[in-house]
């Protein structure tokens, strides 16, 4: 047989199939059909004619390949036109709240704005900037790191090495139950301490309760990191004689540093945006407060919280809070860089 017989007769197998550029053309017509069934139908809202067009390209999809392709093909395409449906619903309200807050934050995001307080500059008026809210931020999610981040770690370390009975299940437990509890009850907490002994707001006190929301969330990241650690290297080195803690800090945690700190990072921009605890513990302060331990602070959360809910009829205080939530985006992806170049830096490395 031929090699020409042999190719009419393999394509002869395979079917009818869509050329490549089916699926953009029905992109096209979907949106073009989307948009003008808004207007007939008098929807003002882009969003409305966002999910009609989403909605016809699914259907157009379907019928498109099931008279061509077959139904089994064309259900095929349609699982895989839902997977990119639901991938654009999740990404345009990202794109729109970065683009809204990048277009509203650049007008008063500038050196001035970032190095300087608020002072005596009230509200309504123009001027001042978020300086000591960054230092607050700083410092307080600081303090937190330094308090949350080895207690989680050792606490993953005593779950996944140490822990058998019943003291591991409950610590688990415990763990589940933090990884859920709300801000505002962690806030709460730290402040009937603070009455019991009769202490006025000051910015460790935000660090507490930071810190409280941060545990969990490294014992999580970090259980789940020594997991991955393979049983053979322990049993090298205790095959070796080496202590048990010893092989703890001399393989198990150099094998599994990288997610570990990626771990640290991502709960670290978790508790940057809390306003709850911050509110609650630190109240706010529009002069500079170096010292946490002592007076109220400020931090960038309760200042988008405090200028947004002051800025009736003031576009100054509307422009600072937006300046200063793009100043929150930019630290939160500044850590999510970072803990993803160290992931990238200490993945282990595979030979060729």
């Amino acid at each position: 047989m031929s090699t020409a017989a042999v190719d009419r007769r393999a394509s002869t197998l395979r079917g009818a199939s869509l050329p490549k550029w089916s699926p953009y053309a029905i992109v096209g017509g979907s949106i073009v059909l989307g948009v003008l069934i808004g207007l007939v139908g008098g929807l003002d809202s882009k969003v409305q004619w966002g999910l009609i067009a989403g909605l016809l390209y699914v259907l157009g999809t379907y019928v498109i390949a099931a008279r061509v392709e077959g139904r089994r093909q064309a259900k095929d395409r349609v699982a895989t036109s839902l997977v990119w449906v639901a991938f654009v619903i999740a990404v345009v309200p990202l794109v729109s709240l970065i683009w809204v807050t990048v277009s509203r934050g650049v007008k008063v995001l500038d050196p001035y704005f970032l190095s300087h307080s608020m002072g005596v500059v009230a509200d309504s008026q123009p001027g001042g900037g978020a300086y000591a809210a960054i230092i607050g931020s700083l410092e307080q999610v600081g303090l937190a790191t330094l308090i949350g981040a080895p207690i989680g770690i050792l606490t993953a370390i005593y779950l996944v090495e140490y822990g058998r009975g019943r003291l591991a299940k409950a610590v688990t437990f415990f763990v589940d139950v933090m990884t859920g509890i709300p801000s505002i009850v962690a806030g709460l907490f730290i402040l009937s301490l603070m009455l019991i002994f009769d202490m006025q707001p000051f910015g460790f006190a935000g660090s507490l309760a930071l810190a409280i929301l941060m545990m969990p969330v490294v014992v999580r990241s970090t259980e789940e990191m020594l997991k991955l650690v393979p049983n053979e290297l322990r049993e090298a080195s205790l095959a070796l004689g080496v202590p048990k803690w010893r092989t703890i800090l001399k393989v198990v945690l150099p094998t599994s540093i990288g997610g570990i700190t990626t771990g640290v990072m991502l709960a670290i921009a978790r508790i940057a945006g809390e306003t709850a605890p911050v509110l609650l513990l630190v109240f706010g302060n529009p002069f500079i407060n170096n010292n946490p331990f002592e007076g109220a602070q400020s931090s960038l959360p309760l200042f988008i919280y405090q200028q947004y809910a002051n800025s009736a009829g003031a576009n100054a205080a509307y422009d600072r809070a937006w300046a200063a939530s793009l100043t929150l985006i930019a630290f939160v992806m500044i850590l999510n860089l970072v803990a993803r170049g160290i992931a990238r830096w200490k993945a282990p490395k595979t030979g060729r």
